[in-house]
Parts: structure tokens; sequence; C-alpha cells
């Protein structure tokens, strides 16, 4: 039996997922991308993975990559998901910042944070799977709204769609600020 991709696509993308950016340093530069394939993996010691298409820029560096984190946004971050998503239609960036910390840059303002050093890195399919120790934590002091994500769009828990471009599953690699 022959899987058609599309139709793949579309069938997991009935599972709701929240929305990270992950962010590394690369070469001295500051990369990070929209993923909303990641998952905790193990409680003692502490992993977590993401997946990261083998044909993107940043899979083509993931070798050299030591460290990540994994940075978990809420519903008013739906700008900067677009953004780091490859998917932003505006003339200049929404406003972001990283803060250098334990584990790699951290998002300013996200929901939680992760810091990971890589602890390994597998093969799967035509994705890698990442997978990350993770060395500390942030979480913000006021709770706030997940931005979700279901059936190719961003989600409410409540049900309510809002606009936008279709993001994929790992959608892209952006360099901030480019």
């Amino acid at each position: 039996m022959s899987i058609d991709p599309r139709t793949f696509r579309q069938t997991v993308g009935q599972f709701v997922t929240g929305v990270t950016v992950i962010a590394m340093e690369v070469e001295g530069s500051i990369r990070a991308l929209t993923a909303n394939s990641f998952t905790s993996l193990s409680l003692n010691p502490p992993l977590v993975l993401f997946c990261l298409g083998k044909g993107t820029r940043a899979g083509q560096l993931i070798q050299d990559v030591t460290e990540f984190s994994v940075n978990i946004l809420s519903r008013d971050q739906q700008p900067l998901s677009s953004y780091f998503s490859g998917a932003w239609k505006g003339e200049t960036p929404p406003p972001f910042s990283f803060t250098r910390s334990e584990g790699g840059p951290r998002l300013d303002g996200a929901v939680a944070a992760l810091g990971c050093r890589v602890d390994a890195v597998h093969e799967g399919g035509d994705h890698w799977i990442v997978v990350g120790l993770v060395v500390s934590l942030h979480r913000s002091e006021l709770p706030r709204p997940p931005l979700v994500f279901f059936g190719g769009r961003y989600s409410s828990l409540a049900g309510e769609e809002t606009s936008s471009e279709e993001a994929g599953l790992l959608i892209a690699w952006t360099e901030p600020g480019k």
C-alpha cells in the first residue's frame, strides 16, 4: 500500500499540537525555526525531542550544533511563529529578542523554555530526530493561553480558528533579523 505524502500530512494534522520556536547558535549567529514536532521523551534523565527536515538549512547543520532551546509560544505570539516559519508577510519582523542561556538562546517572552544539550541525532526517513538533554528550565510567571495548531492552521483550545498561511509540520529555518 502506498501512502500519499499530502494525505499523510493532512491526516496527522488532525492531532492538536502546541507551537514552539527552536533556537540555536550556529557559527556565532542565533538561528531559529518554528516547529510543532516536539515532545518530552523521558523524565529521568530529562529528555525531549524534535524533528527536523534533512533538506532544511537547519537539517544540514544540525550535526554541528551542541545545544538548543525549545521555546513554547502563547496564542499572542502567533506573529513570531509565522516569522520563524518563513510565512511572515510583513515588511518588518515582529519584535523579538533572545537571551543567552544555558542550553541555547532563549526567546524572551515565551510561555516556557527548555535549554538542552544535544544528546543524539537519529535518522528518521526524510527527517532528523534530535534528542536533547534538558539542562535548564524557564516559565513565565503569568499564565497565558497556548498557541495551538490543528488541521493545518492555528487554533484555540475552544476551537476558534485564526487565519494563517498553512504552516506545515516543521516549517522553515530562519536567521532572525534577515
